[in-house]
């Protein structure tokens, strides 16, 4: 069973046998972001992704979508006006994926008196985010008292705090936004969407012309007849840059970032907190997400394999650090029960500059063969990159109009204000199933809730100690084109994000659920199985962290 549009085989068909308008290179959330912007205008689309769907940076972000305060201090104005204003679409597109999240920050002092120059200028930066855009979310910063900022972060060390301020952003699960988005334009508006399936080659015409694309779909190649050809690959454009101009480019520095999660009752912020990191004057965020907190991120420059980026042994140190210096009971590697690492495709400038202070603007070009690349920018502007892009292929093909996706609603949001409005006897399930589902499927959630009802067995804990359910790990298999046990626990779910071991255990399990959906069969699961405890087991050692007690029981 498969959801029309969103079927992998009939896809690839699709692929050998059209020709396109555009054919968009990398599944991250650029690419299904101009995706959809081009289907949506009428524009013959396909995309071909080499992984999964948000594999790369689009599933290791901070899963925030916000104007960004340090950008203000970096004078980036307009980038920050246009986040804000594009957090507003996104809750009007996707209001069953981003929420409004309330963000503390802390004012912590030597000796509990607050600097009055420190006060100026925190109260100037709120004051300047608002007018910027952030009173569009619907209320204003405050400055609380220390009372109330502890009472919001109780493990904060009280002798040392003065004072808080309050203020408003957004939150999305990246890696669900990025599926979504692809799913829109595939179900809603015709686009060919296909992973594990990667570029390969470019064909050009007498006169140096883009007019074809080759990829290779697990040892199925095909070529794609297409009239314009997207780059959208993030740290990887260059690799498809160089197939079109036969040499390296080399215009992206990648900065990593990573996060680390630890259970909630460890730090017990009721709401998100910026903390800050002493030692270098920056901030990191921590950000409740169930019965856990996750903290990050770092900023740093990378030159390691762009395809396994890992948290390092001082990654994790430094994210501990941080967080020790502002808390009155420490955390230690032993609390950490998962990370992940990603790399942001910064544009490159000034070889001085640090990567925490690289614009995060996004940049749009055309080569002489016509290959159009979209790098930089960040998550919660994706859409405006999107049209952006489309802009440039619509003056090409001289059809297509304005970009409509401002008002083009996503996957799962018609019909969710109902749901939100009913309650959970919409669903017919248990407040707290209901709840969780429809939070992350919108009116989708009515599918699983079918499920569950045809077998109620589907309601068992997918991974102890997490909300997601057996139903979902299903509905990944049969609507999400999942086609390996980590699109299930990393993506479809974020159960190796949150509960990096636990997932572990039970993987066996979970890859035998999904089995008979993905037609596997015994020698595939235990392939699969081997993979992903293999993986978790190297990304904990490559964190330099301490061994789990259930390394023996799974092999890692």
């Amino acid at each position: 069973m498969s959801a029309h549009g969103f079927d992998r085989a009939d896809a690839l068909r699709r692929l050998a046998e059209e020709t396109f308008d555009v054919c968009v290179v990398g599944g991250g959330i650029t690419g299904v972001g101009v995706a959809l912007d081009a289907a949506s205008r009428g524009l013959r689309t396909a995309l071909v992704e080499r992984d999964d769907f948000a594999s790369g940076t689009s599933s290791k972000s901070s899963k925030l979508v916000h104007g960004g305060l340090r950008y203000l201090q970096q004078r980036e104005f307009r980038l920050v006006y246009e986040a804000l204003a594009e957090r507003q679409v996104l809750r009007h597109t996707a209001p069953h994926l981003v929420r409004v999240l309330p963000f503390l920050i802390p004012v912590l002092t030597r000796d509990g008196l607050m600097n009055a120059k420190l006060a100026r200028a925190l109260g100037s930066a709120m004051w300047m985010y608002d007018l910027t855009g952030g009173l569009r979310i619907g209320k204003l910063h405050k400055r609380i008292s220390a009372d109330q900022a502890e009472a919001h972060m109780p493990t904060l060390p009280r002798d040392r705090l003065a004072a808080g301020y309050l203020y408003y952003d957004a939150q999305a699960d990246d890696a669900r936004l990025t599926l979504a988005v692809a799913r829109t334009a595939a179900i809603d508006h015709g686009a060919v969407v296909v992973n594990r399936a990667g570029l390969v080659g470019l064909h050009k015409d007498a006169s140096g012309a883009i007019v074809a694309a080759d990829v290779d779909a697990g040892g199925e190649r095909i070529r794609i007849r297409t009239r314009s050809v997207v780059n959208a690959a993030g740290v990887w454009a260059d690799r498809v840059r160089t197939l079109d101009e036969g040499r390296d480019p080399d215009t992206i520095r990648p900065a990593k970032g990573i996060h680390i999660t630890v259970p909630w009752q460890r730090i017990r912020n009721d709401i998100a907190v910026v903390v800050p990191v002493p030692s270098d004057k920056r901030s990191i965020f921590v950000v409740p997400w169930g019965d856990l907190t996750y903290i990050g991120t770092t900023d740093t420059d990378y030159d390691g394999s762009l395809d396994d980026p890992q948290c390092t042994p001082d990654d994790v140190a430094y994210l501990l650090r941080a967080m020790n210096h502002s808390l009155t009971e420490p955390i230690s590697e032993a609390d950490v029960v998962g990370t992940w690492a990603g790399l942001r495709p910064l544009v490159k400038s000034a070889a001085t500059a640090k990567t925490a202070d690289l614009s995060r603007r996004h940049a749009v070009s055309r080569s002489a063969g016509g290959l159009i690349t979209v790098t930089g920018g960040k998550l919660t502007t994706y859409r405006r990159m999107a049209a952006d892009t489309v802009d440039l292929i619509v003056d090409g093909l001289g059809r297509g109009g304005r970009s409509r996706t401002r008002k083009v609603r996503l996957r799962g949001a018609e019909g969710w204000e109902t749901i939100e409005a009913e309650g959970p006897s919409r669903l017919g399930l248990p407040p707290d199933l209901a709840r969780h589902l429809a939070s992350r499927y919108g009116s989708e959630a009515r599918v699983i809730a079918a499920m569950l009802q045809a077998d109620p067995a589907l309601g068992a804990a997918l991974v102890p100690g997490l909300p997601y359910v057996r139903a979902e790990a299903v509905y990944a298999a049969r609507y999400e084109m999942s086609g390996s046990l980590d699109d299930v626990l990393s993506r479809r779910t974020r159960a190796r994000l949150l509960a990096r071991d636990a997932s572990a255990a039970v993987a066996d399990d979970v890859a035998r659920l999904i089995a008979p959906d993905l037609g596997w069969s015994d020698a595939d699961v235990a392939r699969e199985v081997a993979a992903y405890r293999a993986s978790v087991g190297a990304e904990r050692r490559a964190g330099g962290l301490p061994e789990s007690a259930l390394d023996a029981a799974i092999g890692a």
